[in-house]
């Protein structure tokens, strides 16, 4: 995407939003909005109703930056699979706000102004004269949100979560972005953190995102023993995403007895990023 387009739309979501705020990081605490994030204005009919939906449709995707496999950097082109798909929460890893090397533009802003969602950002650290982290889109409103800080390794990671409301029912599920980093030892370490943060939430809980852990690893044995992990079928590489070899992106739920499995797949997308999408879609019971 063209620079000066993605000034003008940053302009746009800005004058259009109360923001798209990103909140403290912080441990085991949340920070409250005064009031529901409301949602950047859309060219086409808003994506979500007010009532409770049947299903929820979630997507994880890592999106490096917005740079494809051809090493263009086009946020319309991540912005329209999210359209395409349908997702009605979206958990986007690599995420840069304001940093150099993407032009300067806070990218879930423009993310969320080019889909008509309501967004969330959380950063590792800063980066580039900006922030290098994670965001949450939904089309349902985000009553609140949390960064929390998890063990730190080569890197500071985080699980950034969003308190969701689904329509007018009231009913409220807890979406965390995830985006585990770097050796094994360490991405155990934020896993565990993950467990005891959420040991006690009695809310549903949906992880979504880059694990960097293949199936069989210490790591997924772990979180599969307090959530949910369906099945993708046989196509379930993930990365990379032109000649995937491995399989390191996850959708999590919990508890089982609250949602049974509609559709889960990894997206056929090898250029728009190094890694593939995964679209979940969840029955609400």
């Amino acid at each position: 995407m063209h620079k000066a387009r993605l000034r003008r739309l940053l302009t746009a979501a800005l004058t259009l939003l109360p923001f798209c705020l990103a909140p403290a990081i912080v441990i085991g605490q949340e920070f409250q909005s005064s009031e529901p994030i409301a949602p950047v204005a859309s060219a086409g009919p808003p994506r979500a109703a007010l009532q409770r939906p049947a299903t929820l449709r979630i997507l994880a995707y890592n999106i490096r930056h917005g740079e494809g496999m051809d090493h263009v950097i086009d946020l319309e082109r991540v912005a329209q699979l999210i359209n395409e798909l349908q997702a009605d929460v979206v958990a986007l890893q690599e995420v840069d706000s304001v940093v150099e090397r993407t032009g300067g533009v806070d990218q879930t802003t423009v993310l969320a102004e080019l889909t008509g969602m309501h967004c969330a950002f959380g950063a590792f650290f800063d980066y580039q004269g900006g922030r290098y982290g994670m965001a949450l889109l939904s089309s349902y409103p985000i009553m609140s949100y949390t960064n929390h800080w998890l063990p730190e390794g080569t890197e500071p990671r985080t699980g950034l979560a969003a308190r969701i409301q689904l329509g007018d029912s009231g009913e409220e599920v807890i979406v965390v972005g995830i985006h585990l980093y770097r050796t094994p030892e360490q991405r155990y370490a934020q896993a565990s953190g993950l467990v005891e943060i959420y040991r006690d939430e009695t809310t549903p809980v949906i992880l979504a995102g880059d694990f960097n852990s293949l199936p069989d690893s210490e790591v997924i044995d772990l979180l599969q023993q307090y959530w949910t992990i369906p099945a993708k079928g046989e196509d379930r590489l993930t990365y990379p995403s032109d000649v995937p070899d491995r399989e390191i992106d996850y959708i999590m739920y919990r508890p089982a007895d609250r949602f049974e499995v509609v559709e889960h797949q990894v997206i056929d997308e090898p250029l728009v990023s190094d890694h593939r999408p995964i679209l979940l879609e969840l029955r609400l019971r």
